[in-house]
């Protein structure tokens, strides 16, 4: 998903939101809920929310899977996850996304 489209109309919740969610270490449906707001009125948009988790990085097609393997794996830093999965290595959005699934380790 690109740009900044409203994911949940109800509650006025934009993907730039859900991204800065995931950032803040949402990883769930469940947390982005509780962060956010969205899928917490008629929960039409719960789909699209579980399809923001999953990826980490539009660019790469890299998923949030991928980049926890690499991190079990021993990547460490940005860099060595790029190496491993791609992500981070084109536009650099993800970047931070990246950062803190390194510091959670999930």
């Amino acid at each position: 998903m690109a740009g900044n489209k409203m994911i949940c109309v109800c509650k006025q919740v934009d993907y730039i939101t859900i991204r800065k969610a995931m950032i803040q270490g949402a990883r769930t449906v469940e947390e982005i809920k509780q962060m956010t707001g969205a899928g917490t009125g008629c929960g039409r948009c719960v789909g699209a929310i579980e399809e923001i988790l999953a990826s980490v990085c539009g660019c790469k097609k890299t998923s949030l899977a991928d980049v926890v393997d690499a991190v079990k794996n021993g990547a460490d830093t940005v860099e060595k996850v790029g190496e491993v999965t791609g992500a981070g290595t084109a536009c650099g959005r993800c970047k931070a996304l990246i950062e803190n699934v390194i510091e959670l380790k999930k």
